[in-house]
């Protein structure tokens, strides 16, 4: 217990899926936790449950002033921000060809401008809190050749981009602030659920080791992401962690 005691978490998306899960774990060891979604109610309810260690702010990812005004309530509230995880996500199923502009630009405005924007406003706190980690979720599908998820394979290749040139970034300012970029297979969250055409429809994920091809819990990513929040990876940034068992070493056919 304590891995990140005394920590201040900002996680966006955080009112459901793996930000949700993200939440509850980081918590679990001692960060205070702001719950940041564009889902008011939902992020009320998750820093109800989470008790006074938590607030949730409203945020849409996409806007620059809910961005800033969400930075300027975690100081308030916290006086300070050591982790930043750019969960916050969306998926339009369509190839290449099907994807109209405007579906294209509105999952870019979410994953990829939305990441910039969270590192531009809340880099400067975050250089004032002392130690610092920053987690961009991105996922497989920067790896791997996903047409029907076009759109969201090119905004997760932008964050995985990203995250290296941020922590080259901070380490030339002297920043004490690492990042780094999770990639996930397939999670039992709503997003899959929606995209796999089962909206509402909660499979349970096992315990113990899956096999090849199985969808991933929630918990799986926390885990992972509450190793980058601690001081225990304090000599791991610019790396891209893959989190998909097995998927992208398996050999075709």
């Amino acid at each position: 217990m304590g891995r990140v005691d005394g920590k201040v978490a900002l996680v966006t998306g955080g009112a459901s899926g793996l930000g949700k899960a993200d939440c509850r774990r980081l918590a679990e060891e001692g960060a205070k936790i702001v719950v940041a979604d564009i889902d008011v109610a939902g992020a009320q309810a998750l820093a109800a449950e989470l008790g006074d260690k938590a607030i949730a702010v409203k945020l849409d990812v996409s806007s620059p002033d809910d961005w800033q005004a969400a930075i300027a309530k975690t100081a308030e509230a916290f006086g300070g921000l050591n982790i930043l995880v750019n969960n916050a996500g969306i998926v339009v199923v369509a190839d290449p060809e099907e994807t109209t502009i405007e579906q294209f630009r509105k999952v870019q405005a979410v994953m990829s401008e939305g990441v910039f924007l969270g590192v531009k406003y809340a880099l400067p706190l975050m250089a004032k809190s002392g130690a610092g980690s920053i987690i961009n979720m991105s996922s497989t599908a920067s790896h791997l050749g996903y047409p029907p998820f076009f759109a969201y394979s090119a905004a997760k290749g932008a964050v995985r981009s990203m995250t290296k040139s941020i922590a080259m970034h901070c380490q030339q300012k002297g920043y004490p602030i690492r990042c780094n970029s999770v990639h996930p297979a397939s999670i039992e969250t709503p997003m899959i659920q929606g995209a796999m055409g089962r909206p509402g429809e909660e499979h349970e994920v096992p315990d113990g080791v899956l096999p090849a091809g199985s969808i991933g819990a929630p918990k799986d990513v926390a885990n992972l992401i509450l190793y980058l929040a601690s001081d225990e990876s304090r000599f791991v940034t610019g790396a891209e962690i893959l989190i998909d068992n097995g998927l992208t070493i398996t050999p075709a056919g």
